[in-house]
């Protein structure tokens, strides 16, 4: 029993993010039917099911790492309640981690149909339609997830879109999502650091200089934001702190491409 504490206890947050809700499939807080077939999230009412444990569990061993447990849990879960989508979008989840892009999409799209409005599944399946760069494909279930008034991280999906926007050319838009992100969690680190270097590539150094220290608050740098900081500070003249950057990646990236550039600004 320990054990299984400890398991649960060590979930990341992105996987709540994905999969936080699902194991209830949507059932009302106080379990009644509120008078139609779905539930709070868009997803189909029904009692507690089997699934959910193994849902739970393998979504705590992919935090962990543990991806071989994972894939048995999410099996588990499919076999459990083959009716269950938060097992269907765990499935997907550990097949894209394997790198197993096909069933990791016929998983997200059975999650989709079993729970066309949930937020968490359309989320996913868009992710997985921008990976495969079917960006025109993904961004309707991105938005589809966000008219989800109940959709508890929003942010993740307007993330998500605006990378997706970005990766598809289109700056203007992953800006807009960019920031309605932060505007529904501003502390989002991800979102952060994106718009540190859009603000860069339009030479707004003093925002992209906001940015990065908004980021570095809530996340540990990385070998790219230490690096931007460095030409960010540079082209604002501020040589103390572009050396307080460039001592930083040396120190903890001394074998990244980012270190070596730094030869070029001598």
């Amino acid at each position: 029993m320990r054990r299984v504490a400890a398991i649960r206890g060590a979930a990341a947050l992105t996987l709540l993010f994905l999969l936080a809700g699902c194991q209830t499939q949507g059932m009302r807080p106080d379990g009644g039917s509120g008078g139609d077939n779905t539930g709070d999230l868009g997803t189909p009412l029904m009692r507690p099911s089997p699934a959910d444990v193994y849902v739970e569990l393998g979504g705590a061993y992919l935090a962990e790492g543990k991806i071989s447990e994972a894939l048995k849990n999410a099996r588990k879960a499919v076999l459990a309640d083959p009716r269950h989508a938060g097992a269907y979008t765990l499935l997907g989840v550990v097949h894209q981690r394997l790198g197993q892009m096909e069933p990791a999409g016929k998983a997200f799209k059975k999650a989709v149909t079993l729970a066309p409005h949930d937020p968490f599944a359309l989320n996913a399946l868009g992710s997985w339609l921008c990976a495969q760069k079917r960006y025109d494909e993904a961004d309707p279930y991105f938005r589809r997830a966000l008219k989800n008034p109940l959709y508890p991280t929003p942010w993740v999906a307007s993330y998500n879109a605006g990378s997706c926007a970005e990766k598809r050319g289109d700056v203007v838009q992953a800006e807009k999502d960019y920031r309605a992100s932060l505007s529904a969690n501003p502390r989002f680190a991800p979102a952060l650091l994106r718009m540190a270097f859009i603000t860069f590539e339009q030479e707004r150094f003093l925002s992209s200089r906001a940015y990065l220290q908004r980021y570095a608050a809530v996340a540990p740098h990385t070998a790219d934001s230490l690096w931007l900081g460095v030409r960010t500070e540079k082209r604002l003249g501020d040589k103390e702190q572009m050396a307080s950057y460039a001592m930083k990646l040396r120190a903890r990236f001394p074998d990244s491409e980012q270190a070596r550039f730094l030869e070029t600004l001598q």
